[in-house]
């Protein structure tokens, strides 16, 4: 009777999770169906035409040759690099789950020649469904994790010296949702200080001050102080002034402006350091991924998850975009995030080609 109790909890659970495998993939067809609204038609060839008026950016393409001994590159979600030139890789591989306890998740890091160094916080627990990777001015490394809800900070020497938000109970989990067989009918929650709801990316100011990107079920921006304090938040569904639909990435400016990709909006907004709202960026498609470079004159690059990246003036004008990820067999999210290296070089990660690019702008059309 025991062994019976045990196999039918086992095929009880693997129905629930198979169910809401089902379910996702619903939610996801339903978004893209949504997708082909003539509103969002409209935005798509209105897009076209400002591409058609603006250079295209003669660019070069560089697969990077990654490898790891005795392992595989999964889907390389996160992409950035440090002082040294090393070039850190968060990708949704590994030997388990997805979230709720899973740890299909590593961070690797590549030395300046792309010869691998190591797996960074080997089986921690934040480690579950990867998005992405920043290093901070000092070094530090933040891998933004979208399926424990959690953010950790280590040093360069690989230690853990903070940690934003926390992963959900799996116990919790499964006694609501398999055992009681509760639903969860509020897709897009306001969104509780101190914890996350699929957050998606990090970026800072010149205070060292923190911004999260907050995210694929909460529609928000956080600011959290420098020691972990968290100090306000701003944002809800929709696509109004202070609203939000995927909140998928974060970048700052030399002024501390705080420029937000507002995914599905299609649209970046942009806000001070205190995050009042300043102005909206709508030419750039549907912005995946956004960074800023350095030096006197900075820009903008946002890369769309069809494969264009867009180069922006801090003004928001388009100064010149161009198509990468051609000839890979894939033909979405072939941006997830990018890294900007330079004014002319940057780096990006995919969620279906399972490859790391250099991309070099050499000029106008």
């Amino acid at each position: 009777m025991k062994r019976f109790t045990v196999l039918f909890s086992f095929f009880v659970l693997a129905f629930a999770i198979g169910a809401g495998t089902l379910s996702l993939r619903l939610v996801q067809a339903q978004g893209r169906g949504r997708g082909n609204s003539p509103e969002a038609q409209a935005a798509r060839e209105k897009q076209l035409a400002l591409e058609k008026a603006t250079p295209q950016l003669q660019i070069t393409e560089e697969v990077l040759p990654l490898s790891i001994p005795g392992h595989t590159m999964g889907e390389t979600e996160g992409v950035s690099k440090n002082s040294k030139g090393h070039l850190f890789v968060y990708s949704r591989t590994g030997t388990g789950g997805s979230a709720r306890g899973g740890t299909a998740a590593e961070l690797f890091e590549f030395d300046d020649k792309l010869k691998f160094v190591k797996l960074w916080g080997p089986d921690n627990y934040a480690a579950s469904f990867a998005h992405s990777v920043r290093v901070d001015k000092y070094d530090n490394v933040w891998m933004v994790d979208e399926g424990s809800n959690m953010i950790v900070k280590f040093d360069p020497a690989g230690m853990v010296k903070m940690v934003l938000g926390r992963k959900p109970e799996a116990i919790d989990y499964l006694e609501e949702y398999v055992e009681r067989g509760e639903k969860n009918e509020n897709r897009h929650p306001a969104g509780t200080m101190g914890t996350f709801n699929r957050e998606t990316d990090v970026t800072w100011d010149s205070k060292d001050d923190i911004y999260v990107s907050d995210g694929y079920n909460n529609s928000r921006v956080v600011k959290i102080r420098k020691d972990g304090t968290w100090l306000k938040a701003v944002g809800a569904y929709g696509s109004g002034p202070d609203q939000f639909n995927t909140v998928h990435g974060i970048a700052t400016d030399a002024q501390d402006n705080v420029y937000v990709a507002d995914r599905g909006n299609r649209r970046i907004q942009v806000y001070d350091s205190d995050l009042n709202f300043k102005k909206t960026i709508a030419v750039v498609g549907a912005p995946w991924s956004v960074c800023t470079t350095k030096g006197p004159t900075q820009y903008l690059y946002s890369g769309d998850g069809n494969g264009k990246i867009y180069k922006v003036d801090l003004n928001g004008k388009l100064l010149g975009w161009a198509q990468t990820s051609l000839g890979h067999g894939q033909t979405s999210c072939l941006i997830h995030e990018i890294h900007c290296d330079s004014d002319t070089v940057i780096y990006k990660g995919d969620c279906s080609t399972w490859t790391v690019e250099k991309i070099t702008v050499k000029g106008g059309s």
